[in-house]
């Protein structure tokens, strides 16, 4: 499977939106670990290795 970098969010606003309420009224390090959990909990429902390896890649490239 090929990673997904096309637009694929339905309400992509409504999405950010939400995303940056559920990090309000958090610290640095509390939303730092809320990140890293999303992403975990993400990459867990992805479930495959050379996708997530592409997402990294692109990830630390910057894209």
């Amino acid at each position: 499977m090929a990673l997904t970098t096309k637009p694929n969010i339905a309400d992509a606003d409504g999405f950010y939106a939400h995303l940056l309420a559920t990090h309000r009224g958090l610290d640095d390090a509390e939303s730092h670990a809320l990140n890293a959990r999303l992403v975990l909990i993400l990459a867990n429902h992805i479930g495959d290795g050379q996708v997530l390896e592409q997402a990294l890649a692109l990830a630390r490239d910057g894209a």
